[in-house]
């Protein structure tokens, strides 16, 4: 899922799971890694106290986590506020503030955490700090993916300093990983103040910010720059201390101005990921090295099924075969994407792919006989009379260039489609409200193929922006959710993403892996899949030493 989350505050009907009976239990992450696994640079040859810069092409709209962000919030907020699980490349959860997670019953689930965490005002961080997270969060009801994730999560109760135990309505075998990894965990001596934490700014009127990660935001100049201190005492680098003394997030108006900015050594990382026809080219320019990430998320069209035109699922097949996807894999992504078969379970997902799941074939004359079988007739142009209004963000270059690809091909068609680019923080807030016919965009990381699809699909799921509301599908994903039989859980959801696919209620067009660009004068980044984490996730930035 993807707190790009652009969540419409709709309530969320996620369905029942049984729990199988496990606990899964990790050890406390050790010292940073290097962005291919090596060691980080050992700190006798780094440079004492640098600062870190860090481009970025959108300013911070939500300071307060809990509420669904764009980019720039997520990565600013994370290095305040910790979750209480990482990931690894395969969408495995990992330990970060919780050391063991699992389930006590079906009904019981259970965090352990560190003892060894503090806010930046000098309060412990608690059992109790996580309790009262979850349990304001399912009262007040913030937008965004954490609050959807809680659907079958009653009460979160601290049982010791460094326990909480989770009381569920229905077990929900997906649950407390989901939780852990998606949900910020925030101090309850200052969120406790706010009225209601689903329209609490936390945006440092009141005397600043409060950190238990490794920087504190120190000073924000709106469209310029966001500046962290360091925190001391954290515990998730070695020796506690984080190796930038500071670091300073600034604005750019696009990636191109990124790169120059990093090439001239004016920024020391590009946060967001490069466009495919850079990669190469900055990885043979002096002074630059590029990390590699897995890819967890996929790019995709969605249709708003609200539209009459829209509704018809001939007009939507007809749009899909109108999309010439090899020319975009290859001319947009360079080779460096791969096909999904228009499934949300992609091939990194190797237990639930579906290689028999297919793409549409590119077929100008398909897609004419569609519109025709729904109803439409081309006029004397050739072209049929619905007009689509696509919306993408002018901030994702890579998109940027495809919609045009997609405008020219569905002309082919005789479809109409207008484009409507505009400024990130914009497109999210048409998206949320449903203001488009045609949706481009990318889903960040969609790790638990059970949950993804409760979000993406059941009748008000927080990221449902094609407005599925299939019975058919929707039974087969409850039914995945409640049996504890793992093949049938693949099985189950194999039959809802050709039921996808099929209905075109969800164009996936395809998943890619991601490159970052960074200064060689810098060592010890540790990537972490999807551009939500990157080499910018805590305890990459914490990790970081500037060797040159």
């Amino acid at each position: 899922m993807d707190p790009r989350p652009r969540a419409r505050a709709n309530a969320l009907i996620l369905l029942a799971g049984a729990v199988i009976m496990i606990m899964v239990a990790a050890c406390a992450p050790t010292a940073p890694t290097g962005p291919a696994g090596d060691p980080a640079a050992p700190s006798g040859g780094a440079v004492a106290d640098p600062t870190l810069t860090i481009a970025t092409t959108t300013d911070v709209v939500n300071y307060n986590p809990l509420i669904g962000n764009s980019r720039s919030d997520y990565w600013i907020t994370n290095l305040m506020y910790p979750h209480l699980l990482g990931i690894a490349d395969n969408g495995s959860k990992t330990a970060h503030l919780a050391t063991e997670w699992g389930y006590v019953d079906p009904t019981t689930g259970f965090y352990e955490i560190r003892d060894d965490f503090t806010w930046s005002d000098g309060t412990k961080l608690t059992a109790e700090d996580v309790a009262w997270t979850l349990n304001t969060v399912k009262q007040d009801k913030p937008s965004g993916t954490f609050y959807g994730q809680l659907a079958n999560f009653e009460s979160a109760e601290a049982v010791s300093a460094t326990r909480v135990e989770l009381k569920l309505s229905k077990p929900d075998t997906s649950i407390i990983e989901e939780i852990g990894f998606w949900g910020n965990i925030v101090p309850k001596h200052v969120f406790g103040k706010a009225k209601s934490v689903a329209t609490f700014a936390n945006d440092g009127s009141d005397g600043g910010w409060v950190s238990a990660g490794p920087y504190q935001l120190k000073s924000v100049q709106v469209g310029q720059s966001y500046t962290l201190d360091r925190v001391d005492g954290y515990p998730l680098v070695e020796g506690g201390k984080p190796g930038p003394k500071q670091v300073v997030y600034r604005v750019y108006p696009d990636v191109n101005t990124e790169i120059l900015a990093l090439q001239s050594g004016e920024v020391d990382v590009i946060a967001n990921a490069l466009p495919p026809a850079q990669v190469e080219k900055l990885r043979s320019t002096a002074g630059v090295k590029i990390a590699e990430s897995k890819g967890l998320g996929y790019a995709h069209l969605t249709y708003n099924m609200t539209k009459p035109d829209l509704a018809k699922v001939e007009v939507r097949q007809a749009l899909a075969h109108a999309v010439d996807y090899n020319a975009i894999r290859t001319v947009v992504l360079q080779g460096q994407a791969v096909s999904t078969g228009h499934s949300p379970l992609m091939p990194v997902l190797s237990d639930y792919h579906d290689p028999s799941i297919t793409e549409y074939p590119f077929d100008t004359a398909k897609a004419r006989q569609l519109m025709e079988q729904a109803g439409y007739q081309p006029g004397a142009d050739g072209m049929f009379e619905p007009s689509f209004r696509l919306i993408y963000s002018l901030q994702d270059s890579v998109t940027d260039q495809w919609v045009t690809m997609i405008k020219d091909s569905a002309a082919e068609a005789g479809i109409k489609i207008e484009l409507q680019g505009m400024e990130r923080n914009t497109y999210l807030a048409k998206t949320d409200k449903g203001d488009f016919d045609i949706y481009a965009g990318n889903f960040a990381i969609m790790d638990d193929p059970v949950t993804n699809m409760s979000l993406t699909y059941l009748p008000g799921g927080v990221i449902n922006y094609s407005y599925v509301d299939d019975p058919a599908l929707s039974k087969l994903i409850n039914d995945a959710a409640v049996t504890q039989d793992k093949q049938q859980k693949i099985t189950l959801m194999r039959q809802a993403a050709k039921i996808v696919r099929d209905q075109m209620y969800d164009n996936i067009m395809y998943t890619q892996n991601l490159y970052f660009a960074y200064s060689d004068e810098w060592d010890g980044f540790q990537a972490k899949p999807s551009e939500l984490l990157s080499i910018v996730n805590p305890e990459s930035v914490a990790g970081a030493a500037k060797v040159k």
